[in-house]
């Protein structure tokens, strides 16, 4: 950055490379984007949640909130349900000097502005067709990002009870009040990720108290 803060960094891990874009601080900054070359991506809004999200499959742009806004399946994808969607091109800015820009799997572009200059780095992959049949399973949640998600879950949900409060005094007017779809759609997928994890029982424990509480 012009600020001299470090603003993208590209290493390499085994047989893979990763391109990570930090934010304009001089200490602890956080991660604002993660590039890998088998596929899997990631952006990040400035409070920390996902916003652009992509595998070797295809890929999702959400919301501060966490509710979908879109989706999109790559062509040489394989879909098990449902027709392909394709990309709509997509042009996100992480800061002031940082843009993405995704037009397609191998298509996928970090640019950098700073003091009149500019660099552009090819983060895109490309899964061939022949290749398929011998993807790589989904990444599994390790316990740390399960415990993360129940966390944010409640805390979306209590701030949904400090509205209902707020919009209605009465307690009896209250209780007739059913929790939003999506927190509730959400609750069950992080039961369902809970239930699949090789993760330890007593924080499979943990996840279903705090997301139940």
């Amino acid at each position: 950055y012009p600020s001299g803060n470090l603003a993208i960094l590209v290493v390499r891990d085994k047989n893979r490379l990763i391109c990570i874009v930090q934010e304009d601080k001089p200490n602890n900054a956080e991660i604002r984007a993660v590039f890998k070359s088998n596929g899997r991506n990631t952006c990040y809004y400035p409070n920390g949640a996902v916003w652009i999200n992509m595998n070797i499959q295809g890929g999702q742009y959400l919301d501060q909130a966490g509710n979908r806004v879109r989706r999109w399946t790559w062509p040489n994808s394989i879909v098990s349900s449902g027709a392909h969607v394709p990309l709509k091109p997509i042009f996100i800015s992480l800061n002031r000097h940082v843009g993405v820009r995704i037009l397609g799997q191998d298509k996928i572009a970090v640019s950098f502005l700073g003091m009149g200059q500019q660099a552009k780095f090819n983060v895109g992959t490309k899964v061939q067709v022949s290749d398929i049949g011998r993807l790589p399973p989904p990444a599994r949640l390790g316990e740390d990002e399960l415990l993360l998600l129940a966390f944010r879950v409640r805390i979306l949900r209590l701030f949904d009870r400090l509205r209902g409060c707020l919009n209605f005094p009465s307690n009896e007017q209250r209780d007739k009040i059913k929790p939003p779809a999506y927190l509730m759609t959400q609750t069950l997928k992080i039961l369902q990720l809970c239930a699949t994890s090789d993760i330890s029982d007593e924080v499979r424990s943990s996840v279903r108290a705090i997301v139940n509480a």
